[in-house]
């Protein structure tokens, strides 16, 4: 957007205007190489901020956006978090990167800090902070969390370094909502964005977490969202 002096709340988008803040997410495992370049084209006919992809479609999709302006996200330790050792999230960080990622969104360690080790939880994204050296948005799993498990969660995961905080990682986990928006966008420090994700399927949906401070939308529902054709039918993860 041009710069304005309109805040978040006072928001008047249309449609076709929310691309810039959509990142245009595509992980179905059986997703050809077809299907992804046609991912990767999407995201540019339609000005769409990112195109998120997994990892082993980078080289691909990275070749395709290239020189277009559309950046390229992946992810780690997802769509199931928490499941990967930091040592190989490290790993993978770097990989991403050198592949030519510009973003990248990460899970985190749920278990780890609902048992105390708060530690271990920062040092998991601190390491692919460091490693990638890209913009980390980072997973953070509210509804699984407790009030005191949330408070310390946000701020660990500015310790460490992240980028932007995000509610959750999927629809699966929680549909996205201006509360667990405005939640993080409350907490998060200057310079430190939030990423609304999980089941957004509508353009009034993504306008409402717009205007709760939403800085990104992730979802899989990006064409039915610009073209205001989305309803709660709408498949999106």
């Amino acid at each position: 957007m041009s710069e304005t002096t309109v805040k978040p709340g006072e928001l008047n988008l249309t449609p076709a205007e929310l691309a810039p803040f959509i990142q245009h997410t595509k992980i179905d495992p059986d997703a050809t190489r077809d299907e992804m370049i046609a991912h990767a084209q999407e995201a540019v006919t339609h000005g769409f901020n990112a195109a998120m992809v997994p990892a082993s479609w980078l080289p691909l999709v990275v070749a395709e956006l290239k020189g277009t302006g559309v950046e390229v996200a992946s992810a780690l330790d997802f769509p199931s978090v928490g499941v990967m050792t930091s040592a190989g999230k490290a790993a993978e960080a770097a990989e991403i990167a050198r592949l030519g990622a510009d973003q990248l969104d990460m899970g985190v360690q749920v278990g780890w800090l609902k048992s105390g080790r708060y530690d271990d939880f920062r040092e998991d994204i601190a390491g692919v902070v460091r490693a990638s050296g890209l913009p980390v948005k980072v997973m953070l799993e509210l509804p699984l969390l407790t009030d005191a498990e949330k408070e310390a969660a946000v701020e660990l995961a500015m310790e460490a370094g992240a980028s932007f905080l995000k509610n959750a990682s999927s629809g699966q986990i929680e549909t996205a909502n201006p509360t667990s928006v405005r939640y993080l966008v409350e907490r998060a420090r200057e310079g430190v964005q939030v990423k609304a994700s999980g089941s957004i399927k509508s353009y009034g949906q993504g306008l409402e977490l717009l205007r709760a401070g939403a800085s990104l939308l992730g979802t899989s529902a990006g064409l039915a969202i610009i073209t205001d054709t989305g309803d709660a039918s709408t498949a999106s993860y």
